[in-house]
């Protein structure tokens, strides 16, 4: 009954640490036109990834691949400085990670390997409980 504890224990503590934090790690917030300045940057982030999850290219009609149409265009002479992109982060979709960290893979790496061990444990366990019943069964 012991290793049923423990086992519950060591689920339950994988639950707890790294359950709630799977879904706010690698969230990205939602673009849209007004997120941008000009039509250049939003085409910019249309062109890292033209499956167009932020559907910057939702005017009418079919498709076009530009993205934001309604914005304007930055002018040669009009601009002096470069605009920055949006600057909340990972809600505003510029930032955050496209992966897991390399802290969030050690923490997996252990997980695992904890996991396997205990299970390890439990088999190595149960075979130490039976062969003396056996033996005496030889006799």
């Amino acid at each position: 009954m012991g290793i049923r504890i423990t086992l519950t224990g060591a689920a339950l503590a994988v639950l707890a640490t790294a359950g709630p934090l799977t879904g706010v790690a690698h969230a990205q917030g939602d673009l849209d036109c007004a997120d941008f300045r000009f039509q250049e940057d939003a085409q910019a982030v249309l062109d890292l990834d033209r499956t167009d999850p932020n559907r910057l290219d939702e005017d009418q009609g079919r498709d076009d691949g530009i993205a934001c149409e309604v914005l304007p265009h930055r002018g040669t002479a009009a601009v002096s400085a470069a605009t920055p992109l949006p600057t909340l982060g990972v809600q505003g979709g510029s930032g955050g990670s496209v992966g897991p960290a390399g802290f969030e893979r050690a923490i997996g790496v252990a997980l695992a390997l904890g996991g396997a061990g205990l299970a390890g444990a439990y088999v190595v366990r149960r075979r130490r409980a039976t062969q003396p019943q056996a033996r005496l069964k030889d006799r």
